[in-house]
């Protein structure tokens, strides 16, 4: 028998009824055999993720203010929970633990994790599967580095006692025992971790959307599904925003070669996207391109200075600026004599006098302009590399629309083609670039 790790996001286990669903999921394929869990989210708009409410009694703890009416919302929702599935659990018991730890003030992090600790015995109860804890066995240094071999060693051999069970997402511990949260996407890290140590033949990130669409489905209407995504496309589609799962938290799963498989708990007979190496091959019927993902509000610093590409060290100098304020750099698209470098704008905020200053300073341009309201957008595929004619396409298809591209940038492995435009055409560029692959 084979084995699948099922990891459940926030809204898949935000009440009973959610909680329901993962039981029938998890039930109809018996190799479905370790299920990882975030803390419950929000069941309705309006409503308050468990981890938020959770945050919020750590804010009340630093300010000195009580917290008992916050920490009661967290304990009647899970009591509530608990209740409707008949589980029988002393959650009483559960949450004195807690509120005793709170009086000693503890970490945000330690407060925050237990959200995806009580959701996950309640989930283990119900299944019948065994509670394992990750605390103790996802393991960071001092520093609060994760600590990867370490990790593997210590999961493989807890995993070797349980045929099948349940853990918590998002946190593990310090040597000293005291719990470190992951950052961002802390429980799908958790769960290709997981996977990665039980050697699984897939990963199942199950969520509120049915994987991948070409597009954002808020700006094109009914967007295709992406059935298969590989692991290189994930990052270009990620990097640009879209955002149904971070690559940086599948990367356990990816260095184990993994296949992962993004589904819908509310549409379990959805096939969803699978995720796999880049070397499967792509049923041709699927298209040129993969997918359409970008962002809004960038600032383009374009430079000019005549000869420049006979000055060493020119490039390095500019960027250096940015390295002194702590600024990333997300492109650089450059000719002979010109240099363009993008910004995401919330990064520039004041500084951009500063920075101009330093570009003449310590490179002396001929000239410095500053386009600010910029959109990226990153048309992804694999098949665009040994297909001609994708970037006049493309290009057509803006043109027609109205829209004037600003900057081009073009990766060296032709997985992708960036362009820049005004923050006013993000939304028309996107469907323009999709009517012209797709329809």
């Amino acid at each position: 028998m084979g084995v699948k790790v099922a990891k459940f996001g926030g809204t898949s286990a935000a009440d009973a009824i959610q909680i329901e669903k993962i039981k029938n999921i998890v039930m109809s394929d018996p190799e479905r055999r370790y299920v990882v869990v975030s803390a419950p989210g929000k069941r309705f708009a309006g409503d308050n993720k468990i981890t938020d409410l959770l945050y919020l009694c750590k804010a009340q703890i630093d300010h000195n203010a009580p917290y008992d009416q916050v920490f009661q919302v967290v304990h009647d929702r899970f009591a509530a929970m608990a209740l409707s599935l008949g589980v029988n659990i002393d959650m009483a018991e559960k949450f004195e633990e807690i509120k005793t730890a709170l009086r000693d003030n503890p970490s945000a992090d330690y407060i925050a994790s237990r959200g995806e600790y009580l959701n996950a015995i309640i989930i283990a109860a119900y299944l019948g599967y065994s509670f394992i804890d990750t605390a103790g066995l996802v393991l960071f240094d001092k520093k609060g580095k994760f600590l990867h071999d370490e990790t593997q060693l210590a999961l493989q051999a807890e995993l070797s006692k349980h045929e099948r069970a349940v853990l918590p997402g998002f946190y593990g511990t310090y040597p000293d025992g005291r719990i470190k949260t992951f950052s961002r996407g802390g429980s799908d890290i958790t769960g290709a971790i997981v996977a990665s140590a039980a050697e699984a033949d897939m990963y199942e990130n199950w969520t509120d959307v049915s994987g991948f669409l070409m597009a954002d489905p808020r700006i094109v209407k009914n967007p295709r599904a992406i059935s298969r995504l590989s692991y290189m496309e994930l990052r270009e589609l990620s990097y640009m925003g879209a955002s149904v799962l971070h690559e940086n938290a599948v990367y356990p799963a990816r260095q184990a070669n993994i296949p992962i498989n993004i589904r819908n708990t509310n549409d379990p007979d959805a096939p969803g996207t699978i995720i796999t190496a880049e070397e499967d091959e792509r049923d041709e019927s699927f298209g040129i391109i993969t997918g359409i993902a970008g962002s809004k509000d960038f600032s383009v610093l374009a430079v000019y200075k005549n000869m420049m590409s006979t000055e060493i060290g020119f490039i390095r100098r500019l960027l250096s600026v940015f390295e002194d304020y702590n600024i990333p750099v997300e492109h650089i698209p450059s000719g002979v004599d010109t240099v363009s470098i993008v910004v995401a704008k919330e990064y520039l905020e004041d500084k951009i006098t500063d920075i101009i200053e330093d570009f003449e300073r310590k490179a002396q341009p001929d000239s410095i302009e500053v386009f600010e309201d910029m959109a990226l957008i990153a048309t992804v595929g694999r098949g665009m590399a040994s297909r001609p004619g994708v970037s006049a396409k493309l290009f057509t298809a803006l043109s027609e629309s109205g829209i004037n591209i600003r900057m081009i940038d073009q990766g060296s492995s032709e997985m992708n083609i960036i362009i820049g435009v005004e923050n006013k055409d993000f939304e028309s560029a996107v469907r323009a670039i999709y009517n012209a692959f797709v329809n």
